[in-house]
Parts: C-alpha cells; structure tokens; sequence
C-alpha cells in the first residue's frame, strides 16, 4: 500500500500510462474479431439471382447488397463503342436513314410510355439508342432522357440518374434532364446533388418555379441531415473510445473538451472523479 506523501500522478502521466498499451489492445481486439468472424463461415448464404432489370433499378441501399451484374448483360445496355466502329463507314445519306429508324422507335416509346407501359417504352428508347448514329447528340440526348423518365416510372432511379446524366453529357442545355435528375437525387436523399443541379436550372432559366423552390427548401434539409450525421458519428466514436479505455476502468466520461475562446481552439482535460 502507498503511503500518504507518494507523488500524486500528472494528467500527462496518466495519459501516457492509459496509451501505452492501447494499439496492442486494439491489435489483440481485432484479431478475436477475426477468429469469430471465421467461426460463422457455416452460416453463410448465398442469395438467389436477380432479374438484371431489376438490379438495375433497386435503389442506393438496396444495391449495395446485391450482385454486379454485367454492363452488357443488361437490358439497357447500349454498346457506344460498336456504334463508333459502325459510323466510320458510313454514309450522310445511311446516318440520315438511321436517325430516322430511331426516330419512329422513339415514337413507338412514347405511345407505350402514354400507356404507362414502361417496361416497354425502356425497351423501344433502348433500340433507338442502338439505331441512332453517335453524331446525332441532341437527339441520343432526347433518348436517354426519355428513357430515364420511363424508369423513374418504373423506380429504378439509380439507372434513371444515369440516364439522365448520360443526357445532360450529350446536351449541357438540356432543363428537362437536369430538372429530373435533380428529382431522382432528392428522392434518393442525394440532396447535395439535387441542389447543384436546381442551381443549374436557374442559370439556364431563372423564372423556373421549381427550381426557385428547390433552392429554398433544400438547404435546411442539408443542415438536419449532417446535423444528424454528426451526431451520429460522435456516438459511434464515443463508444469506440469507451470499448478501448473500459479496461483500464475508465471511460469518455473521465475526458473533457474545453474550447478557448479566444482561438477558437480545443484542449482535453482529464478528470479522474467525473460527476
């Protein structure tokens, strides 16, 4: 037992005494995960196969779990680079024909997309993006959009951005395209994204009545959202710190943060009593 005029220890030494050990507890804390991870192996399932289409159309969250699917195996798949080989020979007078093929299969696409036949009218806009020669920009442009306002009806809004996105590359112009992209992200809580494209909207049209909406009611919604993430990465980080200084029966508790106001700046104080 210490007799009553041992030196009472600095917060810097209990600092240094409470880290010493802290990335060999951290190494051993990992390497037990590992070997429980690894005890599950027999739980393991494999999930059934997905239709590409519907692959392609789940959303953020959804995807996240689920497999790759090959570009070229799905449905949309438009092989641009195919096209580029075929354009070089060519013809005005066959790229003309072609533009006009694709013409009357978008047309076939809106009739099926008036009849809320969606699947559909992906389909004929696909076929139209395969027929239509690259040089044609503005009118592959009408095509993507048209296809991606089909498969936002369809809520496949991951693939919807894309062919939205897809439109706005081949038209930087285009109000339609960045107004439903900009629709797609908010409905995917992307709404950084959504904002910037609203933005977009009023430099191309500054009377747009959504757009001048958007840009109001948008922000605020910013604020809660990273207020929210904030709080919730300080908590993760909370329980973090009191899972490493539990062992040494302590936890955040016996830490404080004290700003200066002056600078501005934090310093930490320990507290070996917290109340």
């Amino acid at each position: 037992m210490e007799g009553k005029g041992d030196k009472v220890p600095s917060n810097e030494e209990i600092l240094e005494d409470l880290t010493k050990d802290l990335e060999k507890l951290c190494v051993d804390r990992e390497n037990k995960k590992s070997d429980d991870d690894e005890g599950r192996d027999g739980d393991f399932k494999v999930k059934p196969e997905e239709d590409p289409w519907e692959k392609v159309g789940k959303s953020s969250e959804e995807n996240s779990e689920a497999t790759e699917v090959n570009p070229q195996e799905a449905e949309d798949w438009v092989d641009e680079e195919a096209l580029k080989d075929r354009e070089v020979s060519l013809s005005e007078e066959e790229k003309e024909k072609l533009k006009a093929e694709a013409e009357e299969l978008k047309n076939e696409g809106n009739s099926h997309f008036k009849s809320s036949e969606y699947r559909e009218a992906m389909r004929k806009y696909t076929q139209a993006l395969q027929t239509c020669p690259l040089k044609f920009e503005k009118d592959r442009a009408i095509l993507y959009a048209n296809r991606g306002a089909a498969k936002a009806k369809y809520d496949e809004r991951i693939s919807a951005i894309e062919d939205c996105s897809k439109a706005i590359e081949l038209n930087s112009t285009y109000l339609k395209a960045y107004l439903r992209r900009g629709q797609l992200y908010e409905q995917e809580n992307k709404l950084d994204e959504s904002l910037a494209d609203y933005k977009k909207i009023l430099e191309l049209d500054p009377h747009n009545a959504e757009a001048n909406h958007a840009v109001n009611r948008l922000p605020p919604l910013i604020d809660q959202r990273n207020e929210k993430l904030k709080q919730e990465m300080l908590g993760k980080l909370k329980d973090l710190g009191n899972m490493i200084l539990r062992p040494f029966g302590l936890s955040t508790e016996n830490f404080k943060m004290e700003q200066d106001p002056s600078s501005g700046g934090y310093s930490v104080k320990f507290n070996q009593n917290p109340s």
